[in-house]
């Protein structure tokens, strides 16, 4: 419980290095206005590929949309979204050419189950993976049963989405005309999280309302 609760701050205060999420589309240009003028050293930012454009023939192409748009020369971690029909070694194959090429830092994946980081790992270089991004809030608790443990073993950082729950209230505001208003105010939102103090006795009323799982839970996706 305490874990989860401290990923979401995390998650909330993760400007310093900035960490920004993008994905080609509106959120590109929004975030390319946010960092106009900030030193690219100091910011760490996260797009992601959608499964159909995972492959050879498209992931190029969409990761330099993606940069053009996003107005850098690099991105400091690319993600598989979510599961598709390109090989996991062919997208572990582009992943590690786009490394070379110094387009982006370091890749990893989101939304995979135990079984899927499993098959990305028996596959040539799958253990280069360095995060997989998965939902995790007090109301889905799936990922403790054995995701989470598996993927300590394995020393892969879990990263939550949607740590508070509030994902989509901020996606519906990317698409009306105060934007910019609604992110900022969620990122201060967020970022007075890590001005909770929770007592122990808090954490035990929190994971007696929102109990870990005692069984597989098939993962959760928003």
């Amino acid at each position: 419980m305490q874990q989860l609760l401290e990923e979401a701050k995390i998650y909330a205060l993760s400007s310093s290095p900035v960490m920004i999420y993008g994905q080609a589309g509106i959120e590109d240009y929004l975030i390319a206005e946010a960092i106009k003028g900030i030193d690219r050293s100091s910011l760490f930012i996260v797009s992601k590929v959608y499964p159909h454009n995972a492959g050879r023939a498209h992931i190029f192409d969409a990761l330099d949309r993606s940069l053009r748009n996003l107005r850098t020369d690099y991105l400091d971690l690319y993600l598989l979204h979510w599961r598709g029909q390109v090989p996991l070694r062919e997208t572990v194959e582009c992943m590690e050419q786009l490394v070379k090429e110094g387009k982006i830092r370091r890749w990893g994946v989101s939304n995979f189950d135990t079984d899927d980081m499993e098959e990305l790992f028996s596959v040539k270089n799958g253990d280069h993976c360095t995060v997989n991004q998965v939902l995790y809030h007090l109301g889905s608790r799936g990922v403790e049963y054995d995701l989470m443990p598996w993927l300590e073993e394995h020393h892969v950082p879990l990263m939550a989405y949607c740590p508070l729950a509030q994902g989509g209230d901020l996606r519906r505001g990317l698409l009306n005309n105060k934007a910019v208003q609604m992110v900022a105010e969620h990122v201060l939102e967020n970022y007075q999280a890590a001005e909770i103090k929770l007592t122990e006795e808090k954490y035990r009323l929190l994971d007696r309302a929102f109990p870990a799982p005692d069984h597989k839970v098939w993962l959760d996706i928003v």
